[in-house]
């Protein structure tokens, strides 16, 4: 996915909440990935969601933070304010109790470019480590996923 983005001139970015920057981290292991990664936001509060990112504050005050618009709009903040091509967000429950009306597991993951937007929604079932693992390995799929699809 490095190689990927690398070979078509593309920068990449990470919002984060409920997998803490797990995600960024994974790109970190990468040889080569400070050619593509601009950075990424850790934003686990609604505040930094909304005032880092532009999340709207009515829509997370009605929806919560675990929702699919949520997360395409943490993507897409992220995108535009590191002035990346792509960007991939994680939002959901670890557990281990339901938050935002949400069951433990529920997890919300959007990659956003200016020709894109996909986003996902999950269950994922174990424990609150394992939930956030599988979060990050779907983040990352998803955003292999949209790079292997650009012309």
């Amino acid at each position: 996915m490095v190689r990927a983005a690398s070979a078509a001139g593309l920068t990449l970015a990470t919002a984060e909440s409920l997998t803490a920057g797990m995600v960024a981290a994974e790109l970190g292991t990468v040889p080569g990935v400070s050619a593509v990664l601009a950075g990424g936001v850790v934003a686990y509060s609604n505040a930094v969601k909304h005032k880092a990112l532009g999340v709207d504050a009515e829509l997370l005050a009605a929806a919560g933070s675990v929702d699919a618009e949520v997360a395409r709009q943490m993507a897409d903040g992220v995108r535009r304010a590191l002035e990346a091509d792509v960007a991939v967000s994680t939002t959901g429950v670890a557990g281990p109790e339901p938050h935002d009306g949400k069951p433990v597991g529920c997890v919300f993951i959007a990659v956003v470019s200016a020709e894109r937007t996909l986003v996902e929604e999950y269950l994922f079932l174990g424990d609150r480590a394992a939930i956030r693992r599988q979060t990050r390995d779907e983040a990352l799929l998803l955003l292999a996923r949209v790079l292997s699809d650009r012309p």
